[in-house]
């Protein structure tokens, strides 16, 4: 039996707990999981970070978010740079073709609230961001492919043209001359422009678009197009993309990964290279290059690649700087 006192203090505490909020609860791996229905308030904190040498990409998305405008808006925004410019062979107009000339485009979207788009082996088409985009909003698909993603394209009044430019065509003829296919790590800036952004409501979107490997096999699709492998974004976490040789980023479905593993508490630095150190112990890493690039709900990032060569660009409080990212081979 309990006397009169503890009675009358047990009794108060008790009367005091409808009032508390239990937000949060540590889990086993003492990570803190959010059991309250609101939504997580953090301090805005607008970014954008993007793979290889972005500058003008990058100015582009910080374009959208000084207007308050959605990170969505902005990665779309920020890639449709390089997918225009035939000066960048790696990416949409301007591309290196496959083996048989063709320029075949690949790309995802995803958004802050788990909605994505993707097109995969779309021809003729010099913005496949903006039509991965079409497909999240004005379908109930996620991807398209091939013809379907190219009459889907047109449908939506996306524009026709001939995406080989006389550079890419030229090299490609050049090509033809020995035929020998292989992926050389950090060439073309490795075929990939992957691009992150929190706005000025705390919210992350992400992009990624690509023309692949150079000479590839006709009807080769890599990780660029795929969600949880080129690309994943979760809002209550963060976002990761990759770049280099895709297949190797498919077999791990390393975006997804990283972004898991920042869950688990690791910081976008640490998730990066514990992703890319899984590839290292399964593969012959001597020759190929894949990168990871991510940033947390904070607003942090972290980049990390097998091979040296692989930097990224970050734009913070007006400010873009171009860094060279750690790797496993120094």
């Amino acid at each position: 039996m309990i006397n009169r006192r503890r009675f009358l203090t047990i009794g108060s505490l008790a009367g005091l707990i409808p009032s508390l909020s239990f937000r949060s609860k540590k889990s086993a791996s003492g990570l803190v999981s959010t059991l309250s229905s609101e939504p997580t308030r953090l301090a805005a904190k607008p970014i954008v970070i993007s793979t290889w040498k972005q500058p003008k990409a990058n100015a582009a998305a910080q374009a959208v978010l000084d207007k308050g405008g959605r990170a969505l808006e902005a990665v779309e925004a920020g890639v449709r740079v390089p997918e225009a410019d035939p000066a960048d062979m790696s990416v949409g107009y301007g591309g290196r073709p496959d083996r048989d000339g063709h320029v075949t485009l690949d790309a995802c979207i995803m958004d802050e609230r788990g909605n994505a788009g993707s097109v995969t082996f779309l021809e003729h088409i010099m913005h496949p961001i903006s039509v991965a985009r079409a497909v999240m909003e004005k379908t109930p698909h996620v991807m398209l492919s091939g013809e379907g993603a190219l009459n889907f394209a047109l449908a939506q009044g996306f524009k026709k043209e001939n995406l080989l430019t006389k550079k890419a065509e030229k090299e490609w003829r050049e090509w033809l001359k020995t035929a020998k296919y292989k992926p050389i790590a950090n060439i073309e800036r490795h075929d990939t422009i992957g691009m992150l952004a929190i706005d000025d409501q705390g919210n992350i979107s992400g992009a990624c678009t690509t023309s692949g490997l150079a000479y590839k096999m006709r009807g080769r699709v890599g990780d660029s197009p795929i969600i949880g492998a080129g690309l994943f974004v979760d809002n209550e976490i963060g976002g990761a993309c990759a770049t280099g040789l895709g297949e190797l980023v498919m077999r791990t479905c390393g975006s997804f990964l990283v972004v898991e593993l920042m869950r688990q508490g690791r910081t976008p630095q640490q998730a990066c290279e514990e992703a890319a150190l899984r590839i290292v112990k399964k593969q012959d890493y001597k020759d190929i290059q894949v990168g990871f690039l991510a940033v947390n709900k904070k607003g942090e990032s972290g980049a990390f690649s097998i091979q040296p060569g692989f930097n990224y660009t970050i734009t913070q409080q007006k400010q873009t700087q171009v860094i060279d990212a750690k790797s496993y081979l120094k």
